[in-house]
């Protein structure tokens, strides 16, 4: 990758549903999918305005007549263009994810859509048995898991560096939310609302992000049972929570705990995954992504640096500059979204075996975050009690 090789056969015609003017997941969405020439933005229905919508796609190049009112006549009108498009990214509130994304897919469209992919267990495996029938690729964004010492830490850990793996601590706790301030937020309102964010705030919006991180890390890791604690520490918020803690136990005796957080007063972004093995352990901060910190007992701590000979293979495969230069998070998105492309053409040629071995979140991560977000809110909705994870 550092070279800049083109990683696909050819652009992928792509659309957009959401992610219009003023959307910062809009903007990270195109500036990822475009970064290697891996996808071509063709059409979108951009906005619930149809005029503000076009005005909009056409400062993106799209064309007007391109530019659609809503996603049903997108998915209609690109369907009887010899050029229409191939894929969609959704990029909408979460009550409306269900919806399109099953138009997408009996559209016959590749999908990447935000998370969660839905509100329920019920509709995430109605989304994956029907993908599985059309043959498409379905993505999600969890774009954390874009980044290169991810994929370092889960090569040590099959490697055996760090012995039996004994603990996992995660957490995503931030302090923006630590007031009201959806009151005077459009973008963080819809957030706090059951009717668009379904049955959580924290624990879907934040919580599934470092979740996800560590099932990347640690794919062969499933939890047993679980025990959620959730609170509404600004009290109009309520019944979703902005604070959460998770424990969870892993068959074969590994722990796990996770905490979320909106009003982690003082915190910026506070997103860690801390794996503690017999042997040795390793931590990885958001803040500071192009570092691993590995802790080996008995033995000064070190700090591996992105990019450096010493690193996995695995580790190096998405290097776009050399070691020492900041990479961020543009950059692993766009490491996910080429892998996404690449995804996209082996399920167009029905090579399954080559979509796992990308390692990308799909759908079965999509499922397996609305399973964990379901058994969370019944932990605590019944008294933060011990359940089993069905």
């Amino acid at each position: 990758m550092i070279q800049g090789e083109l990683k696909t056969n050819a652009p992928i015609r792509w659309a957009m549903v959401g992610g219009g003017r003023g959307s910062q997941i809009g903007y990270i969405h195109r500036c990822a999918a475009l970064r290697d020439n891996s996808f071509q933005l063709v059409a979108g229905a951009f906005d619930l305005d149809p005029a503000r919508g076009r005005a909009f796609g056409q400062t993106l190049r799209v064309a007007p007549e391109r530019c659609y009112p809503d996603y049903q006549t997108l998915f209609a009108e690109e369907a009887r263009r010899e050029d229409g498009i191939q894929a969609v990214s959704i990029a909408t509130p979460n009550g409306t994810h269900f919806a399109i994304c099953m138009a997408a897919l009996e559209a016959g469209l590749h999908v990447v859509c935000e998370k969660p992919l839905c509100f329920t267990v019920a509709e995430a495996e109605e989304l994956r048995s029907l993908a599985e029938r059309q043959g498409r690729f379905v993505g999600v964004t969890y774009g954390y898991s874009g980044h290169q010492m991810i994929r370092q830490a889960r090569a040590m850990i099959a490697s055996g560096d760090l012995g039996e793996i004994r603990m996992v601590h995660m957490q995503f706790a931030h302090g923006f939310h630590s007031e009201a301030v959806e009151e005077a937020n459009p973008s963080t309102r819809w957030r706090v609302d059951p009717r668009q964010a379904g049955p959580s705030y924290v624990l879907a919006d934040l919580a599934t992000h470092p979740y996800y991180l560590a099932e990347a890390m640690l794919p062969e890791l499933r939890v047993r049972r679980l025990l959620c604690s959730r609170q509404s520490f600004v009290a109009s918020r309520a019944p979703l929570e902005d604070n959460a803690y998770v424990l969870m136990e892993y068959e074969g005796g590994a722990m796990g705990h996770l905490w979320a957080s909106a009003v982690n007063a003082g915190g910026m972004h506070g997103q860690k995954v801390r794996v503690v093995g017999s042997r040795a352990s390793l931590e990885w901060w958001d803040e500071q992504p192009n570092q691993l910190r590995y802790e080996v007992q008995g033995r000064p701590a070190q700090v591996l640096e992105r990019g450096m000979d010493y690193l996995y293979p695995e580790a190096l495969e998405d290097d776009r500059i050399g070691a020492g230069h900041p990479e961020g998070l543009f950059e692993a998105w766009s490491n996910l979204y080429y892998r996404f492309a690449l995804a996209m053409e082996a399920m167009d040629h029905g090579d399954a075996a080559a979509v796992a071995a990308l390692g990308v979140p799909g759908i079965d991560a999509g499922v397996e975050g609305v399973r964990w977000v379901e058994n969370c809110v019944r932990s605590a909705d019944d008294g933060a009690v011990w359940v089993d994870y069905v």
